[in-house]
């Protein structure tokens, strides 16, 4: 069992000078760094509070100069909005400073707020994306390359610096919908589930996913698979449920309600398993309870679908201690 963390970069209601948002994601890295975390891995939005970090890779610099063995994961490059040529550039570059620590997830992106403000059409996006990954992963693996897709095309150019891993970096897709799931298992990526979807879906997703690369000549033995999931822990179970309660109240409010579905996503509206919001995340979404639960739970979903690397939100500062002192010992 692997151990991560998904780091946010919340800024809620806008209180407090930003930069302490990020001096105290550092200081969590740091602390990551001496424990036994495998990974932060950290989330790219754009033209939101709910996580203030644009840039994962400039982050990802400075998230390596203060620690010295934890990786490094981008989850994700939100691949579909750069120029490919400067995504390479600039993951590789992070891997070569950190040492080789690199965990490159990639994504496509829902919103289209931000294909519209960076000027890719939302329609063209999944191409661009699957473009790009296929060019990032020529630029690291040969001296030169020639591309010529529908979006992109080089001539005989050779990428610099290339990644310090070789033949590149370890690569993971983010696969929320069962074409994404399919196009990756077809191409052999493995994949990174999402923080959003029920235990139940995210069960499904993870069969299918196996299912699927069977299909194509593959096998998920050996696979690490980060399933990213929302904690709030404490030492009674009725102030755990309160610390999740009020974690679901802000993902709705800020980023994951209904009430944002006016800024057209391309992923299937969320239909909640027919409840109130904050009552979904907190019944099927949300890993909460006292240290002691969280042992069991993931015993249970190591078991039930497969658990083998935990990708830990913690919805607070206690939960993040918590999970440090409590809960990592048990699960290491």
């Amino acid at each position: 069992m692997k151990l991560g963390v998904l780091q946010f970069f919340s800024w809620p209601g806008r209180h407090g000078p930003l930069e302490e948002v990020y001096d105290r994601a550092l200081e969590r890295i740091e602390i990551m760094d001496k424990t036994g975390f495998d990974a932060v891995w950290l989330a790219e939005h754009h033209f939101t509070t709910f996580s203030v970090c644009p840039s994962v890779h400039m982050l990802g610099v400075m998230a390596a100069a203060r620690t010295k063995r934890l990786r490094i994961g981008t989850a994700v490059s939100l691949a579909a909005l750069y120029h490919p040529l400067r995504l390479a550039e600039e993951v590789a570059l992070l891997d070569m400073l950190s040492g080789g620590r690199v965990n490159w997830g990639a994504g496509r992106g829902f919103a289209h707020s931000e294909f519209n403000a960076f000027g890719v059409p939302p329609e063209e996006s999944a191409e661009r994306f699957r473009e790009a990954v296929e060019i990032v992963l020529q630029a690291w693996t040969q001296e030169r390359f020639t591309y010529q897709g529908a979006h992109f095309k080089f001539d005989d150019i050779e990428v610099l610096p290339k990644p310090l891993q070789r033949p590149h970096p370890p690569t993971w897709m983010a696969a929320t919908s069962e074409s994404a799931i399919d196009w990756a298992a077809s191409r052999g990526f493995s994949i990174l589930m999402d923080p959003h979807a029920s235990m139940k879906d995210i069960g499904i997703k993870r069969r299918l996913y196996a299912d699927k690369l069977a299909e194509a000549g593959f096998s998920d033995k050996g696979r690490d698979i980060p399933m990213a999931r929302l904690i709030a822990l404490a030492p009674t179970k009725s102030k755990a449920e309160e610390i999740a309660r009020r974690g679901a109240q802000w993902l709705v409010d800020s980023y994951a309600g209904p009430q944002h579905t006016a800024r057209k996503s391309m992923q299937a509206p969320r239909t909640y398993d027919g409840k109130e919001p904050v009552q979904y995340y907190l019944d099927s979404v949300i890993l909460h309870g006292t240290p002691e639960a969280l042992v069991d739970q993931v015993a249970r979903l190591k078991e039930e679908i497969g658990l083998n690397y935990l990708m830990c939100a913690p919805l607070s500062r206690d939960t993040f201690r918590l999970l440090v002192d409590k809960v990592l010992p048990k699960l290491l």
